[in-house]
């Protein structure tokens, strides 16, 4: 068994992204948090990991998904170390590689307290990842274009109300060239055009989940978003994918469910819990209007656009055909089979079944939803429904047993 250790200072470190914003020095119609990017940018680079990896082997595949994780959750750990280091500046010193390997020997040192607990495998990974100023094979050609889309589709945001900014008539100039010159990976040129393709405009829907703000109707400081709580998520999925010891597929399935597991809220907004048991059938209903919605306005979008396997892997992860993302299933002589947790961790734990668990999302969910819970507490909003969220959760899993020496209930009991 692996000396893995999920830790508070880990949990809330991912959670930091939240407070990081973007563009701090433009004039913004709205805040523009690192987190809302960053999920964006690995949504873009889950789509075009299965666009560029049609055609390979199994095992190709498995290793090129495996780095396009590793590498989007290094450079995001490197980000919120140096935080507000400009890019132009940033990118002058990647290019000297006496001053890059300086500045990465103290992120490093940063990174070690919270990171090193993940185990020495990973942490070999992280070093060895971070040490290498520029990555040009398919997983680095995949994260640096996806990182520029993510980055320019904000900066088209912002663009209109900054006219008098002579910095953006080359910024945008050197998004248009950087993303041009990944125009040979599948889809780049399909979502550079925007909403007026199918892909472009699939990516255009994740991007607005950012525009939606969760626990809309109670203060909170900082504010998250859906997206941004969608990457936090995913963070957290993979975090305990590697505690429970999990195979590289299911690893790979449970980071990118947590991603994308409330993508239909930009269809129906983020409806609190409380609501959808408030009613009897009120969540079937809810459930059903999302299914509907995401066939005709998602994945036939995406079917139309000749991404027909993008869809069926969107599905999956959504729990589509077993009625929830939060069920555990494997895919057993080309069917999707709903298993019991025990079951899939003793049994189905193989790459060849795309073992997925369902019931450690709704750990990782409920565990960013305390984190942002506690984090405005601790900043001083309080109020009845962000105590009652945490009372709720802490209950919930006060008595479940260890998972291969991950207690929840304990971890959650750290903090105070």
């Amino acid at each position: 068994m692996p000396n893995i250790n999920i830790r508070k200072s880990l949990l809330q470190f991912v959670f930091s992204g939240s407070y990081m914003k973007r563009w701090n020095d433009k004039l913004r119609p709205m805040e523009l948090m690192e987190v809302d990017k960053q999920a964006h940018k690995m949504m873009a680079a889950w789509l075009l990991f299965v666009l560029n990896s049609r055609g390979l082997p199994e095992q190709e595949r498995l290793a090129l998904g495996g780095k396009i994780i590793e590498g989007g959750l290094f450079e995001y750990f490197y980000r919120l170390v140096i935080t507000d280091i400009k890019p132009p500046v940033f990118y002058q010193i990647k290019a000297n590689p006496d001053h890059y390997g300086r500045l990465t020997e103290w992120v490093l040192e940063q990174l070690m307290p919270r990171i090193r607990p993940l185990g020495g495998a990973f942490w070999k990974r992280l070093c060895a990842y971070l040490k290498e100023p520029e990555h040009t094979d398919l997983a680095g050609q995949i994260l640096t274009a996806s990182h520029l889309y993510a980055s320019n589709w904000e900066f088209n945001l912002i663009k209109e109300v900054n006219p008098l900014d002579d910095e953006f008539a080359d910024i945008e100039q050197w998004f248009q060239t950087g993303l041009g010159s990944f125009s040979h990976l599948r889809g780049v040129p399909e979502i550079m055009e925007g909403p007026k393709t199918p892909l472009g405009r699939f990516m255009h829907q994740c991007g607005q989940l950012r525009f939606q703000t969760r626990w809309s109707q109670t203060p909170r400081i900082p504010e998250t978003s859906v997206l941004g709580h969608l990457f936090i998520v995913a963070c957290y999925s993979y975090f305990f994918s590697l505690a429970v010891e999990a195979c590289e597929a299911r690893r790979q399935n449970n980071f990118f469910s947590g991603l994308f597991h409330d993508l239909p809220e930009f269809l129906t907004r983020d409806i609190i819990s409380p609501v959808k048991r408030s009613v009897a059938r009120i969540g079937d209903l809810i459930k059903e209007y999302e299914g509907l919605q995401m066939e005709s306005r998602v994945f036939s979008l995406l079917k139309k656009g000749g991404a027909q396997d993008v869809a069926e892997r969107l599905a999956y992860f959504l729990g589509i055909e077993v009625g929830s993302e939060f069920a555990s299933t494997v895919v057993e002589a080309g069917k999707i089979r709903k298993v019991e947790w025990d079951e899939l961790r003793e049994r189905y734990n193989e790459n060849e079944l795309d073992p997925k668990d369902g019931e450690m999302l709704k750990i990782c969910d409920d565990m960013a939803a305390f984190l942002e819970a506690y984090t405005a507490v601790r900043n001083g909003i309080t109020s009845d429904h962000l105590q009652g969220a945490m009372w709720r959760i802490r209950k919930m899993y006060a008595y479940t047993s260890a998972v291969n020496g991950l207690h929840v209930g304990a971890l959650l009991a750290d903090f105070d």
